[in-house]
């Protein structure tokens, strides 16, 4: 178990602090390094598992805690569960090698804000981060489908009713991007985001992002 606490510089906004959890030195040691190549990002500490996750969110509290799922001593989606309920602020990203339904399923269950898998590249293990940080969910293209059956996505008749703006809005929801940005992108007021997302949880009966990532997969939004 690592713990760092010199600041990291940052010209870009926010830091957000990480907390990498990984049984394997190797395998932390090339995410730190990619990491550490952005100046918004910093990596406060380091778990080897489940238990000292769980230790290191209480003593350290941070934005993102980067997480495997086979990990000893407690795995990743109990420490997940754990880590939600008593610090709901932290958001939990997990990273695996493994694209099995059943472990992602899991990890939307464990209160889990996304799942990537290792071999992902660096730009997108940033996107995944920030998203999270920001109140997002983060799901890697190759694990989506399964949480909606399994099936590649596709274009499929809406049984919604949802608008033009609103699958747009839906769309942006489900890739993680906050309120200001999405409108910002498409040139409304963040007032009518917050309109637009109120209206597609009443008109698909979700009532968290991560049932309307399911909705956006139904209608073929993410292909």
């Amino acid at each position: 178990m690592t713990t760092y606490s010199a600041p990291v510089s940052n010209l870009s906004g926010k830091t957000i602090r990480i907390l990498l959890a990984d049984d394997h030195e190797l395998v932390r040691d090339g995410i730190r390094a990619r990491l550490q190549r952005f100046d918004m990002l910093e990596v406060v500490g380091e778990a080897t598992n489940g238990a000292e996750a769980i230790e290191l969110a209480a003593a350290l509290l941070p934005d993102v805690i980067l997480m495997d799922i086979s990990m000893p001593v407690k795995n990743g989606l109990e420490a997940a569960a754990e880590i939600k309920a008593r610090f709901p602020r932290t958001a939990i990203l997990v990273l695996s090698i493994y694209d099995n339904p059943e472990y992602v399923h899991g990890v939307v269950q464990s209160g889990a804000r996304g799942y990537i898998l290792k071999d992902i590249s660096a730009g997108e293990m940033i996107t995944a981060i920030t998203s999270v940080a920001n109140g997002g969910y983060y799901f890697s293209a190759a694990v989506g489908p399964t949480l909606v059956g399994g099936n590649t996505a596709c274009a499929v008749e809406d049984p919604y009713g949802l608008t033009d703006r609103e699958r747009q809005v839906l769309k942006a929801v489900a890739q993680g991007q906050p309120n200001k940005e999405i409108a910002k992108r498409l040139g409304i007021s963040v007032r009518t985001v917050e309109s637009h997302r109120l209206n597609l949880r009443e008109k698909v009966g979700s009532k968290n992002a991560a049932q309307l990532y399911k909705v956006a997969q139904e209608l073929g939004l993410l292909a």
